[in-house]
């Protein structure tokens, strides 16, 4: 997949040509699609021993029949490293395995680049693997840069999110696809390194993040971090390794306190120091890193083993022993983010006077806090991952993006995702206790496009907390909203000012752009009004018998509206509209 030109394939022109000879011959269907079980090829060992360890007991033959088929499709393709192309494919699946993705995911990895960079087709894939793993196929192929030119790659990005729209196993792929490259990204030129990492971090890392895939987003985030900014990567490692050694003896104390008092409560856990990974720790540093302590670059993770609502006992537990600084407990169990995580988070003075930050939830929730959406798929097991994964429709931040993506054009498109992809988000409430979230800046202007109900054309003010506030007043966690609106209310151009979410700015704009359009049509139906008056032809009979739609058609306008406006801007002249209506 050669999103955002990370493509670092070269082909051999012998074996390419061996290759458009076969697919003339008909030879180039998936070759060894068969019922072949001969030994797999050395090279798949990693992928199966991940497969193996994740799902035990599954059927390898599918993995083994797309492994052989996508090899001797990319066979001649190399990457700028110089290593055998099927490498890349292979990487992103073993990648996957890991996560413990299902059979169908891994098989389509393998083949995620044979419909774009072979001749192999999309129907001859459906063919020999099926309706599922080529849907995930098409979904991360690719748009051909020569038909769409500029726009390509907005329109793949669009393409990806509606794909995710029926089966979030698209963006997995993505995300993993995306990952080997960074890992390999040192075998590219600087300019394009930093393109690409740069691109990373504003739209795949986000999309991990969003889907909860932790175990992705820190590695993508270190690894782009590193191609951006080389010194200030090797600053963050060498300061946080050097943090991190005074790990025990600054976390010691609060962990004894900590033990004693979980077992008085009844509560069994398990208590580990988690390290930050090094853009987090960069990132809110601004970048100064000098002095790093321990407790800027781990955290406490407390695990409970018992039901949830032990999670809030062992929250006590701790305040009991640790006192706590105000302010700073956010209860994700009861209010999950956008991606479902749920955990406690609190911060709390250790026993030497500084502020620990610590994380609490139950094992059950551990694995969708590191998997996110993957969680859900390895519980589903093979034969329902497509259907646990499609039908995810509580992911708000996925339904928001395509409430306005299909409007947006290509030029607008890649800015709107990345605004609504930048990272924190508030949660803000209806007087009824539905909660909207949205990205962290934004306004009551924005809550009211979100409630998709017409509620935003027609706003006039809101009642922020009960107490009367502008559209532009900036929203925080935990507000509650009501809009008022009114029956003459319409967008106006300053609403643009201080609209943040991509929805509300392109409602905003297409309604701007229907009320200029509609004052053009009046203005220049008004004009030829005036000018048939002096010919004694009446416009509105003309409109009533069809005479001034015929002419409108005939100059190549679909509505009069439209022949109105062109005539306002001067794109069609007054006299020939008159010589067309009243000749003579």
């Amino acid at each position: 997949m050669r999103s955002l030109g990370e493509r670092e394939r070269t082909s051999h022109q012998h074996a390419s040509g061996a290759r458009r000879g076969r697919a003339r011959a008909g030879e180039g269907r998936a070759p060894g699609t068969g019922g072949d079980r001969s030994p797999p090829d050395p090279a798949l060992a990693p992928l199966l021993a991940q497969y193996r360890a994740v799902c035990p007991g599954r059927d390898e033959h599918e993995l083994v029949r797309g492994y052989r088929v996508a090899e001797r499709l990319h066979r001649g393709q190399l990457r700028k490293s110089g290593a055998p192309y099927i490498t890349h494919p292979l990487a992103v699946a073993t990648i996957l395995a890991g996560m413990g993705m299902d059979t169908a995911t891994l098989v389509a990895a393998l083949l995620h680049d044979t419909v774009e960079d072979t001749p192999y087709t999309l129907g001859e894939l459906r063919a020999d693997f099926g309706d599922e793993v080529a849907v995930l196929v098409d979904g991360v192929t690719k748009l051909d840069g020569e038909r769409w030119g500029a726009r390509a790659e907005a329109e793949t990005f669009r393409k990806i999110v509606l794909a995710a729209a029926a089966d979030l196993r698209v963006l997995v792929i993505k995300l993993a696809d995306r990952l080997h490259n960074l890992r390999t990204l040192g075998f590219q030129p600087r300019e394009k390194r930093i393109r690409i990492a740069t691109a990373s971090h504003e739209l795949l890392v986000p999309f991990a993040e969003r889907l909860g895939i932790r175990v992705l987003q820190r590695e993508m985030d270190d690894l782009a971090f590193a191609a951006r900014d080389p010194a200030a990567h090797a600053a963050a490692a060498e300061a946080v390794a050097a943090a991190l050694a005074r790990v025990p003896a600054a976390f010691g104390p609060a962990i004894g306190r900590i033990g004693p008092a979980l077992r008085a409560q009844g509560v069994s856990a398990e208590t580990s120091v988690r390290a930050r990974h090094l853009y987090s720790v960069h990132r809110t540093r601004g970048g100064d890193v000098a002095g790093l302590r321990p407790c800027e670059a781990a955290r406490l993770l407390i695990l409970v083993d018992g039901p949830d609502t032990d999670c809030y006992v062992a929250l006590g537990a701790v305040h009991s022993v640790l006192h706590p600084v105000p302010g700073r407990l956010r209860d994700h169990i009861a209010l999950p983010k956008d991606n479902l995580y749920r955990s406690l988070h609190t911060r709390v003075v250790s026993p030497d006077g500084d502020p620990l930050e610590v994380i609490i939830r139950s094992r059950s929730m551990h694995p969708l806090a590191e998997y996110g959406i993957v969680a859900s798929v390895r519980e589903a097991g093979d034969r329902a991952a497509g259907r646990e994964v499609a039908g995810r429709r509580d992911l708000v931040w996925l339904s928001r993006l395509l409430a306005w993506q299909s409007a947006a054009p290509s030029d607008r498109f890649l800015d709107g995702l990345r605004a609504g992809l930048a990272p924190g988000t508030v949660a803000a409430f209806t007087s009824r206790g539905r909660m909207i979230t949205l990205p962290a800046g934004a306004t009551a202007l924005d809550f009211a496009y979100a409630l998709a109900d017409g509620t935003g054309e027609r706003s006039i003010g809101a009642l922020v907390n009960g107490r009367p506030a502008p559209l532009s007043v900036e929203l925080r966690t935990g507000n509650v909203v009501e809009v008022l609106t009114g029956p003459a209310a319409a967008p106006s151009a300053d609403w643009l000012d201080f609209a943040v979410t991509a929805h509300a700015r392109m409602e905003i704009a297409q309604a701007l752009a229907r009320s200029r359009a509609e004052r053009s049509a009046d203005a220049g139906r008004r004009g030829l009004r005036e000018a048939l008056a002096g010919r004694r032809v009446d416009l509105l009979a003309a409109e009533a018998r069809g005479d001034a739609l015929a002419v409108a058609r005939d100059l190549g306008f679909g509505e009069l509206e439209e022949l109105y406006a062109a005539l306002d801007a001067g794109s069609v002249r007054l006299p020939d509209l008159l010589e067309r209506l009243a000749p003579g």
